[in-house]
């Protein structure tokens, strides 16, 4: 398995977490503290350009560019790893090292670029970061972690029924990084054991998309609430309670739109980070954010029992 770190770690921030759902890094933070993780934020890193890249607003060269801009501060900070909240960060980041790496005329165009905007200090050179060692989603880091979990475990939650979703651009992009599988994939099945828990494992479109698409949420809504609407009728049949992901843009699809789909469907959708803190007994509000959510999550309050 590749190697994993747990220092030196820039936590990349994700404008669909920092706008839609901020519990998620709050959540991270939570628990990476829980665990001796260490890190640091950036204020001065910008956005991946991600949902304006697959929407064809941004081309690559200018995601590639602003890239590089964030992959300086590995140097400016002394830090080596990036790590991702986001599965769409995660997928364009490691695709705009790989560019960096193996592309010198492209390489060597951004350095222009920064060097005409008295930018020199941001100079990327071949290697600086490797998206194989260098660029992790958060699901990595817990997972190498994974043993470690249940000595912070306050809260049962083994009585709820979990399904998972592992999201495109984790699992889809970059096969050979991809842990605990790409076909079937089990990273968040066994984070989620690791807490005490077990999940229904294989269910009916476990592998769909969760249908947004991006452009496709607005471009071809019909199209995309269908898709999610055959993932959401899945959940409903099994009766799951929680559904566990690792992408603010699949919570966005789900948690936004289950109840312009299907109302009567009551799966409560959180994010790994999120259901790990919940189970390490992290406050709703302040850490979770609960209040963020549209398919309201506060009914697991009343079910919570502490572990015995």
């Amino acid at each position: 398995m590749k190697q994993i770190p747990d220092k030196d770690i820039i936590i990349f921030k994700s404008c669909l977490i920092t706008v839609e759902y901020p519990g998620i890094e709050s959540s991270t933070k939570y628990v990476f503290d829980k665990l001796g993780i260490e890190y640091k934020i950036l204020e001065d890193q910008t956005c991946c350009t991600g949902l304006g890249h697959y929407s064809d607003v941004f081309d690559q060269f200018t995601t590639s560019v602003l890239g590089a801009r964030n992959f300086s501060l590995a140097k400016k900070y002394n830090q080596k790893h990036f790590v991702m909240m986001c599965a769409t960060c995660y997928a364009i980041n490691k695709k705009v090292a790989n560019i960096l790496n193996n592309k010198s005329e492209v390489r060597e165009d951004i350095n222009e670029i920064f060097k005409e905007s008295n930018l020199e200090h941001l100079t990327y050179e071949k290697g600086d970061i490797d998206s194989t060692k260098n660029l992790f989603h958060v699901v990595d880091i817990l997972y190498k972690k994974k043993d470690e979990l249940s000595k912070h475990i306050k809260y049962d939650l083994s009585d709820f029924k979990i399904a998972t979703h592992h999201g495109c651009h984790y699992c889809k992009v970059h096969y050979d990084d991809t842990i605990g599988g790409y076909r079937n994939p089990q990273i968040l099945d066994e984070l989620v054991e690791a807490c005490g828990c077990e999940t229904i494992g294989f269910y009916d479109f476990k592998r769909t998309t969760c249908g947004s698409g991006f452009r496709q949420r607005y471009a071809n809504k019909d199209l995309s609430m269908d898709v999610t609407k055959d993932k959401l009728q899945s959940l409903k049949e099994d009766n799951v309670d929680i559904l566990v992901h690792l992408c603010p843009n699949c919570h966005v699809q789900f948690d936004r739109y289950q109840n312009y789909i299907d109302d009567d469907c009551k799966t409560i959708h959180l994010n790994i980070a999120q259901f790990i803190a919940i189970a390490m007994g992290a406050d709703f509000n302040k850490v979770i954010g609960a209040k963020a959510h549209t398919v309201p999550i506060e009914s697991i309050l009343t079910d919570l029992k502490e572990v015995e």
